[in-house]
């Protein structure tokens, strides 16, 4: 490249396939290979501030001084990107909505929890137009407050306060998102290589959406706004909005509230040629700045803009917050027509002329309201009708609900109610939330431990149960956990992956031990299977203590949504060494994804396979991967055969054979999750690790760490 920007034709001195992204990955070369890499992301290496603490910064946040500083950011309009009618507040919701509104029950990922809009695909999905542009409008702000508030809570933050701005009495807000530094790997958006794709249903079956998936098509954040595959059809569409809007955890009512309240307020844009938008952010020239759909030809601001392709307001008044929505929708009669920009939108038929909502940057000028096909199913289907109708008659109804569903909207994937911080956390427990009451510390831990060690359990039962309590726990949403003791409730006490006839045997042994002692059962739990590691490190000639910590509580009944606790039943668990059924993705595969979720780490993941086979807790009490003669003693046994060539491996039906090299005999039997330990390479080399005659109590240390990491995974209560 000359000294003024231009390119030579010399050779290029950078060796291209080595180190440069036209280079073949290694999964590319072998795509069948086990990739690891969803254990890996968000390495120390990614992250600029190592050490830094946010839930610590945040709480010496000048909270007043940051809401007021947004309150005046809404309409400071800027010439490079002026705001609508004078207020930014519906880019702003809109920013905010599709950053929470990415979360999915199924896993619990996606959502606004981590500052991930900020990098592809979500900031370059066609869904996200211009959505850059309320990113940078919020840089000054995030510029002066800096390391006290993070993106993640900044861009949520940004809607709520815009609809506070707009006369909403808001629900609350919780601070406390720490952002990412690195795109996220783990969360799955689709199999599709296009954009907005027509393939994700089996015919009209919407139920038939990919778990766990919500999204009907790859690029959008819920439906459709056009109607399904782009063609308008109000009663299709509401099956479209039902089955997304339940797989992000809302029900027909919130579903009504947020579609409404998110359509009070703002506009679609679409007065314009969307071909000739630039494209978008990650694709877009580095004299672009980050910023992408870049109309260089024409005006592309203010009236022009074109985002969605649909064009106008929802209602006569949308900087306000009112019942606008629902007066227009059911006093009208309306008909699909074409955007300017040829998209299909819905219009009344001889609306008032004072019902017409004013032109963005002349209020002389009126232009008919407009309605998405998923508005318009909110008149047609009949359970929404009804629900709008009664939010029309009562307004103030209407306002409380969507307060409380964008509040839930918008905090659903940070947790419990004890990861919030800030002055505006709601004193109210909500159902969603998960809440478990604060369980008793002042209990003799010797005492409950002396009991479990005369209760007769054995080492596999009072392993298996703790484990069982605790692998629910996810990282995505900060679901799940032994706190609450959830595993002898419903569902939990019922999921086939619990053995409810191995829990209905051991949990009255511990409940009796909770009676006497004054303990939690949650706690009872954990340290039952603490007791047994202890136990079978001792057996191996290892005296540990394992770390505990008292104070989990004991939810009820009344404190737990079973319905929401469904997508949390494990249909496999590769550390019990379980698979319900067979499925399209390998057994291995899920135990990555299940790995991630619980927040462990490829050689964590390693060292508690390793134990829990010669611990004895397989599913069932299989003797699959159990390479051992000493059962029931945390040994290394499992690494030194796997890793032996004393033996060779073969194929007998769903399982392997393990064989002696020279005699023939079978020793002992293994599945796909065993073996892999051994095939795949990164985990081969973790595997001899705690094979080496030197490591024995290396293993037995790091298999406690392990552990009890995934026993305190939800401890909220103690940050």
């Amino acid at each position: 490249m000359d000294g003024d920007g231009s390119q030579t034709t010399g050779k290029c001195p950078v060796m291209h396939g080595g180190n440069t992204m036209t280079g073949m990955s290694t999964m590319e070369w072998w795509p069948k290979a086990l990739n690891l890499d969803i254990l890996h992301q968000h390495d120390t290496k990614t992250n600029p501030m190592r050490g830094f603490d946010y839930r610590d910064a945040v709480k010496t946040l000048d909270f007043a001084a940051l809401k007021k500083d947004m309150h005046a950011l809404m309409t400071d309009s800027q010439a490079w990107w002026p705001a609508d009618w004078g207020h930014y507040g519906g880019l702003m919701i809109r920013m905010s909505w599709h950053a929470a509104g990415s979360y999915r029950i199924a896993d619990g990922r996606g959502g606004g929890g981590t500052g991930n809009q900020r990098f592809a695909p979500l900031n370059s999905w066609p869904d996200n137009v211009n959505l850059d542009k309320a990113r940078r409008l919020l840089w000054p702000i995030k510029k002066k407050y800096g390391n006290k508030v993070s993106w993640a809570d900044l861009i949520v933050l940004a809607g709520t306060i815009a609809y506070e701005s707009m006369g909403l009495k808001i629900f609350g807000f919780g601070f406390g998102r720490e952002d990412i530094w690195h795109p996220e790997k783990d969360t799955y958006w689709g199999a599709e290589k296009e954009w907005l794709g027509a393939s994700r249903y089996e015919g009209d079956d919407r139920q038939t959406l990919e778990n766990p998936l919500a999204a009907v098509q790859m690029g959008l954040i819920y439906v459709n706004p056009e109607g399904v595959n782009g063609k308008p059809d109000p009663l299709r569409t509401a099956q479209d909005v039902r089955e997304t809007f339940a797989r992000m955890a809302m029900n027909d009512e919130e579903t009504v509230a947020l579609t409404a309240g998110g359509h009070t307020v703002g506009k679609t844009h679409g007065n314009g040629d969307a071909a000739l938008l630039g494209p978008d952010p990650e694709a877009a020239d580095v004299d672009d700045q980050g910023l992408g759909w870049i109309n260089k030809t024409k005006r592309g601001i203010g009236r022009d803009t074109v985002t969605s392709g649909i064009e106008g307001a929802w209602t006569t008044h949308p900087t306000q917050w009112d019942n606008g929505y629902f007066y227009l929708l059911l006093n009208y009669e309306w008909e699909s027509r074409k955007s300017p920009a040829g998209a299909w939108q819905w219009e009344p038929i001889d609306i008032k002329e004072e019902d017409k909502p004013v032109d963005v940057e002349d209020p002389s000028i009126r232009y008919n309201p407009i309605m998405t096909d998923a508005d318009m199913a909110m008149k047609v289907d009949p359970i929404y009708r009804e629900i709008s109708e009664r939010f029309y008659k009562n307004p103030d109804e209407f306002s409380e609900a969507f307060a409380r569903a964008w509040f839930k909207l918008t905090h659903r994937d940070m947790g419990p109610k004890a990861r919030y911080i800030g002055p505006d956390v709601p004193d109210e427990d909500l159902l969603w939330q998960d809440p478990v009451p604060a369980g008793r510390t002042d209990y003799d831990v010797g005492a409950v431990k002396a009991r479990i060690e005369a209760s007769g359990l054995s080492v596999s039962d009072m392993v298996a149960t703790a484990w069982d309590s605790a692998r629910t726990f996810r990282g995505s949403d900060m679901r799940g956990g032994a706190n609450g003791a959830r595993i002898r409730l419903a569902p939990q006490k019922n999921w086939e992956g619990n053995e409810p006839a191995r829990l209905a045997k051991v949990l009255p042994v511990l409940e009796g031990i909770a009676a006497e002692t004054g303990a939690s059962m949650a706690d009872v739990i954990v340290l039952a299977g603490n007791v047994g590691v202890e136990r079978a490190a001792k057996a191996a000639g290892f005296d540990v203590a394992v770390p505990f910590m008292p104070g989990r509580g004991d939810a009820t009944d009344a404190m737990t949504d079973a319905d929401s606790f469904v997508p949390l039943e494990p249909i496999h668990d590769g550390y019990r060494n379980w698979l319900k059924h067979d499925y399209a993705v390998g057994p291995e595969e899920l135990m990555l994804d299940r790995t991630q979720l619980m927040g462990l780490t490829a050689h964590e993941m390693t060292v508690l396979v390793g134990g829990m086979r010669v611990l004895g807790t397989n599913h069932g009490g299989t003797k699959h991967g159990v390479f051992t003669d000493r059962e029931g003693a945390l040994t290394t046994d499992f690494f030194v055969n796997l890793t032996s060539m004393d033996f060779v491996w073969k194929p007998a039906g769903g399982h392997y054979e393990i064989r002696d090299r020279k005699t023939g005999d079978v020793k002992w039997t293994a599945t796909r999750l065993d073996l892999v330990f051994g095939s795949n390479s990164i985990l081969r080399a973790y595997a001899e690790v705690y094979a080496q005659d030197d490591n024995k109590e290396k293993f037995v240390k790091d298999f406690v760490a392990a552990w009890t990491k995934v026993m305190n995974a939800d401890r909220f209560d103690q940050v």
